[in-house]
Formats: structure tokens, sequence, C-alpha cells
């Protein structure tokens, strides 16, 4: 008997966690979900927080950040839908190893730990889905940390540019994302970041807009940072 398509308005389309589960399975974990709202600005979640909750994206943006003890932030990520946030502590039960600050308005599902575990025990299949969520998430963190020790502070600007515009083919690509949170990203300061964005901007490869950034030029972005063309 052939398997039905999910609803092409099912709330979990395009979530790869839960891509492998039977329309009734999806609708279980649909019902579970709490609906949440956040204004550009608002905190998720911090560190040290517990870990009862995976949100799953589905409008805006999420900057995934540690703060050093003097009050410095790391941005790791930026989450976009249809990703998911939060999973590294529902599988071990423990506080959140770092925070979460919308940067657009968010619309997400918030599954709690209880129904996520049960959901996981009933439906082995999702768990090879986390599994490779935090295989990609480890592979991200090295090459971060290579990053770092290869890659000059513009050569870092340019690649996490890269990375923000994703796998748009736009001649014109916007980025939502201020300069600040850009040297957060990248790892340096807000002057250095400043200088490489203007020495960009300078050869046309991008210009800005108040608090975004167009990227016109992706392959020279992409260049600069070292990494193959495609």
């Amino acid at each position: 008997m052939e398997g039905r398509l999910p609803d092409p308005g099912d709330a979990l389309t395009g979530v790869e966690m839960f891509a492998g589960l039977e329309p009734e399975a999806r609708q279980r974990v649909i019902n579970a979900a709490v609906p949440r709202t956040y204004r550009k600005g608002q905190l998720l979640f911090v560190e040290s927080d517990p870990g009862d909750s995976l949100i799953i994206l589905k409008r805006g943006a999420v900057a995934v950040f540690r703060t050093s003890p003097t009050g410095e932030r790391a941005v790791l990520s930026v989450v976009r839908p249809p990703d998911v946030i939060g999973e590294v502590s529902l599988l071990d039960a423990s506080t959140r190893s770092a925070s979460a600050e919308a940067i657009e308005d968010c619309t997400a599902l918030a599954l709690s730990r209880q129904a996520f575990m049960e959901l996981v025990h009933n439906n082995p299949r999702i768990l090879d889905a986390v599994m490779r969520s935090l295989g990609a998430l480890i592979r991200r963190l090295t090459e971060q940390n290579a990053d770092h020790v290869f890659l000059d502070l513009p050569g870092r600007v340019a690649k996490t540019l890269v990375r923000l515009a994703g796998e748009s083919q736009a001649p014109m690509i916007t980025i939502e994302l201020n300069q600040s949170q850009l040297a957060e990203m990248a790892g340096g300061s807000r002057q250095s970041v400043n200088q490489a964005i203007g020495s960009f901007a300078s050869r046309g490869w991008l210009r800005t807009e108040g608090r975004r950034i167009v990227v016109t030029d992706v392959a020279a972005l992409r260049r600069r940072a070292g990494m193959a063309d495609r």
C-alpha cells in the first residue's frame, strides 16, 4: 500500500527531521507543538536555560550565539526556516549551550522534550535525522575554527556573507544583518568589519542600505574567502 504524501499546507513541510514520518505521526507532532511568535531582538532562550523544547522555525531568522564573561558575543550560526533550534539540549537533557535571538520577526512551533522523546522512541528514523543535524553542526563549528586559523578577517567576512546568501541564484541578495552582528559572526571588531565591507563595496561586490547588506557578486566573495567555485 502506497503512503500518502504530506499535506502541502502541513506545518512541518520542509523540516528534514520530520520528513520520514507518516502523515498521522506528523499530525501528532503538530498537535503537540505550541505556536510561538518572537519580535525582532527578542531572546528565545539564553545559555544555561533548561533545554525543555525544540524550536521549529517557520518564518524569520534567529542568531545562535555564545557570550563571553566580558559580554562579547560570538555568533555560531544564523538559522532560517525550515531549520530547528535546540536539538542538542533535548538529547542530553542538559541546559542550553548557547543563546538564541530573533534578528527578524519570527513565527515558530515549540515541541516539548517529553513529546519529542516519545516521538523518537516511536519513530527511530527521526534519530537518524537528529544525528545528521548534529553532524552538520560539528562540521560547521570545526570549519569555523579552521577559518580563524587560516583566513584573515576580510576572508572570514566574505565567507560569512556567502553562507548568509545561501543557495540563492538571484543577481542581488539582501542580507538582513547589521554590521555589529556580522562582526560577531566573523570574529572581528566592528571597525575592522566595516573596513572589509567598505573594501568589498568599492570593488562592486556589495552595497549597504542602512542596516542591510545587498550582495551583488557572490562569486567574487567566494573567491576572496578561498571557497571553490560552483
